[in-house]
């Protein structure tokens, strides 16, 4: 018998294609369900069947970091693991908008070299490999990093006017302080407490005082390092000593006693601007001249007097001293104890703070040189691990708020510090110094604790100045058997499989909705 059906023995076999897709906050159009609309009639047209998706959702296209499925795509890509042949985009951008466009070439060029071809599925021109491709394509790449460049610019002004209109753009209020949330005709709408934040854009926030006992608490520091000349630390071991804790319900130290009383925001001022993180680029500290300000526009809860008269004694431990006799103070402080240090030098009333020494020579240890010392080891790995040391509670602390605000439970071993969530698992956080190799290499070591076994190691990679966190590695007990983890700066997907550049994982895990009980 004919079968005189051969359609199916006479058609081509679809090419196995994956679909690659990014969405920020850009456009409607750009939606990660748009693009797919977009990139699926494509390949329909042109016989590919996509047999993988790799989304992105609302991320940043400034940096690779944060973008997991494009991390993976590239993973797979590179291993030859991959098992399509094309790869669809909508567009150039969608890459990125990279300030440096050869970034965006370099993911093309590292797919072609595969064997693996890219689409661009919504471009006027065929990504051929010829000279009208390539030009058009080098200029669109560049257009997409200047169209975030341009955004910034506008944000940056948008921002500064609200602050110079007199509304708070993000942070804590601090002890004292509260947020209060307003409409566009300035009325107000209610207290924001912590956690919380506006969801209406024409919505604004300014600070007002907070509760009265805490507003006598905040003069009295005043007072006390006013007119009784006690220092921060003195201040902070009487507050301690009845049970006021800060706004975070935390005891307070010297620094947090310090930033209250150098902290504009007490007499009404609103200030903005002091470090700078556009495009995503390296944190930097901005200078007191290019801070972004407007004077009196808060209801201040410390007379402006008092305040100048606070941060003069402040400024009077090392501003008005010259080289010569900073030096004189810190050499008598090493006659009296035989060494020195970071802690050493804050801890000394008399002495300019170790900061100071750090501005005004460029390193502490130049410092020491200059006085005749030399530490028997580094001891700025010292003064690293103690700042690290001082932010571990801190980090557990916001750790154990975004559970909380996520809708989970946790409890905190007060011992270890060990954290069971939900009653289900426990995990343990460690932060992670960052070392530097002799040949300028970076390198993080990772050392699990085998004694609390938890179920759940959160390790908190530090940058390269150990200033700020860099990212986060979740590592689960079931899959980490090894007891010291060595890290370098890119791992493979063996180890960047459990990296994330938020904590968001750990607060999906945790979270937990109340279900009705059937009747």
């Amino acid at each position: 018998m004919i079968n005189w059906d051969k359609t199916s023995e006479s058609a081509d076999p679809l090419v196995p294609a994956a679909e690659y897709v990014r969405m920020s906050t850009e456009h409607q159009r750009y939606s990660t369900d748009n693009q797919q609309t977009a990139i699926r009639r494509y390949a329909e047209k042109r016989g590919y069947e996509i047999v993988k998706t790799y989304a992105d959702e609302g991320k940043s296209g400034l940096r690779l970091d944060g973008r997991d499925a494009l991390k993976q795509l590239l993973a797979e890509v590179e291993t030859k693991s991959a098992a399509f042949k094309v790869i669809l985009v909508y567009d150039v951008s969608r890459w990125g908008r990279f300030q440096d466009p050869d970034e965006a070439a370099a993911i093309e060029l590292a797919c072609k070299k595969a064997g693996i071809a890219v689409h661009y599925c919504a471009e006027q021109f065929e990504n051929d490999g010829s000279i009208g491709s390539s030009i058009i394509k080098t200029v669109k790449r560049a257009m997409a990093g200047e169209y975030s460049r341009e955004l910034s610019v506008k944000v940056f002004a948008g921002q500064s006017n609200l602050i110079r209109r007199g509304f708070r753009q993000g942070g804590p209020a601090g002890f004292g302080l509260r947020r209060l949330l307003v409409d566009q005709n300035g009325a107000a709408k209610g207290e924001l407490g912590r956690g919380e934040h506006k969801s209406i854009t024409t919505d604004r926030v300014i600070l007002i005082p907070g509760p009265p006992d805490e507003v006598a608490v905040v003069r009295e520091v005043y007072r006390l390092f006013i007119e009784e000349r006690r220092t921060e630390t003195e201040i902070a071991d009487i507050l301690n000593g009845r049970g006021v804790l800060t706004d975070l319900s935390r005891p307070w130290t010297r620094g947090t006693v310090h930033q209250l009383l150098i902290n504009e925001k007490y007499i009404g001022n609103n200030v903005w601007g002091r470090t700078s993180f556009k495009l995503k680029q390296a944190r930097q500290e901005n200078r007191p001249e290019d801070w972004i300000r407007c004077d009196g526009v808060f209801e201040g809860i410390v007379d402006p007097a008092v305040f100048a008269e606070a941060r003069a004694i402040i400024a009077a431990r090392s501003a008005r001293l010259t080289d010569e006799q900073m030096l004189e103070r810190l050499s008598r402080l090493l006659q009296r104890n035989g060494s020195l240090s970071g802690l050493i030098i804050d801890e000394c009333e008399e002495c300019p703070s170790s900061s100071a020494f750090r501005s005004r020579f460029g390193s502490l240890l130049r410092a020491y040189t200059l006085v005749g010392f030399s530490p028997a080891h580094d001891y700025r790995y010292l003064e690293i691990n103690r700042a690290l040391r001082r932010m571990h509670p801190e980090v557990i602390a916001g750790v154990i708020e975004g559970i909380r605000t996520a809708g989970g439970r946790v409890l905190q071993d007060s011992g270890t510090d060990l954290l069971w969530v939900n009653g289900e698992f426990t995990a343990s956080l460690v932060v992670v110094r960052c070392r530097h190799t002799a040949a300028g290499s970076l390198r993080w070591q990772i050392r699990l604790d085998r004694s609390l076994r938890p179920d759940l190691t959160i390790a908190v990679r530090m940058d390269r100045e150990n200033q700020n966190p860099l990212d986060f590695y979740l590592l689960p007990s079931l899959d980490v058997r090894e007891a010291v983890i060595r890290l370098c700066e890119y791992n493979g997907l063996s180890l960047d499989a459990y990296r994330f550049t938020s904590l968001d994982k750990v607060y999906e895990m945790a979270r937990r909705e109340m279900l009705r009980r059937a009747a």
